[in-house]
């Protein structure tokens, strides 16, 4: 075998082993940026409403992640005016496309608007959890408080059931998505339900503690 033979199978081989090694890099990139999915299951408080859908919580929370070195990948299936009946409907379909690991539940705000029974909004919500726990998610539930002039006859069980479902599944929970937020009139919009754009990194530090013990490590 002359040296120039050798010279070439030597940088054959040299190739080849950078194309494995690049191969290996890619596959543990690829791995890494897929750690796991994270479901936003909403209404218009996540769906960046009367905003830019970049200015929204949600959209920062994805940014969050990407700041803390978590390779988690965020999904917003929010819809502006969803109601639990809505978002039960839809569920199932998001669930099989997206394969979530964690679900952030939060619904029932625009049900508590029209005064309808509490009963409904929990057998909803709970049909909603349970589904998400069957497709092998974690339910982090976040809690809404409507207005006090709906009378504490009805905004008292509405808010408390909240935790009662958190209790009795042994769930993650958010007691207020808008704490801090929806008592403040400049962080709120004109129809006084909404935050503003200025008020969604507030929402981000509302989500994360309680989301961070659910992502754990990563490494």
């Amino acid at each position: 075998m002359t040296n120039k033979s050798l010279q070439a199978i030597l940088r054959a081989r040299a190739v080849l082993l950078s194309l494995v090694m690049l191969a290996v890099l890619l596959a543990a990139t690829q791995t890494r940026a897929d750690q796991g999915v994270i479901l936003v299951w909403g209404d218009s408080l996540s769906a960046a409403y009367r905003m830019q859908e970049e200015q929204g919580w949600v959209a920062l929370l994805q940014e969050k992640l990407r700041t803390e070195g978590k390779h988690w990948r965020v999904v917003n299936g929010s819809v502006s005016g969803e109601t639990t009946d809505g978002g039960l409907a839809r569920l199932p379909a998001m669930l099989s496309s997206t394969k979530p690991d964690i679900v952030i539940l939060e619904l029932g705000g625009n049900d508590g608007l029209r005064g309808l029974p509490v009963r409904n909004i929990r057998a909803n919500l709970t049909t909603m959890i349970e589904l998400s726990q069957a497709a092998g998610a974690q339910v982090l539930l976040a809690g809404i408080q409507i207005p006090p002039n709906y009378g504490q006859r009805y905004t008292g069980p509405f808010y408390a059931q909240y935790s009662e479902l958190a209790e009795h599944h042994g769930l993650a929970l958010i007691p207020f998505l808008l704490e801090g937020i929806a008592d403040n009139a400049s962080l709120m919009q004109n129809d006084g339900i909404h935050p503003t754009a200025e008020a969604q990194p507030m929402i981000v530090d509302v989500v994360w503690p309680v989301l961070a013990k659910l992502i754990g490590s990563d490494d």
